[in-house]
């Protein structure tokens, strides 16, 4: 009979190499460094769109407290106007929108607002930032 030719061995004599020229693990560094590239560049992006979103948020608060306080003053006397309308002015010059404002006891001259700050870019989607705030006396406003 005829006699079998091995095939050629790379290596050690006698030995097959099965991964053919033994590089099959080349390129998978770059692989997984573009893999963690895109992973920490999609983080990135969503720390950076809730950093907007609460700044947008203190910066709607900041107006509603700032509204609130003006709208105080106006009701109790200290500024000529409309308690409402002096809020909204206030709240404009800081960015916000006012929602909502009311007297909620007028002879103790305690009113609440609300305003909304618009978000930008992706965010615009989920509506305004709100801000909440109410002023007046302390002890109406519930101050031990």
């Amino acid at each position: 009979m005829g006699t079998v030719a091995e095939p050629a061995a790379r290596g050690a004599p006698g030995r097959l190499d099965r991964c053919g020229d033994g590089d099959g693990d080349r390129g998978s560094g770059t692989v997984h460094a573009l893999t963690l590239t895109l992973v920490l560049g999609v983080l990135l992006v969503a720390v950076l769109l809730l950093a907007q979103a609460g700044i947008a948020t203190h910066r709607a608060g900041k107006a509603a407290d700032l509204a609130a306080l003006a709208a105080a003053d106006t009701a109790r006397g200290l500024v000529a106007g409309d308690p409402c309308g002096t809020a909204a002015r206030v709240a404009r010059e800081n960015g916000a929108r006012l929602e909502q404002c009311s007297l909620v006891e007028p002879e103790r001259v305690v009113v609440d607002v609300r305003t909304a700050v618009a978000l930008d870019g992706p965010l615009a989607r989920f509506g305004a930032a709100c801000g909440v705030s109410r002023a007046g006396p302390p002890e109406a406003a519930g101050a031990p």
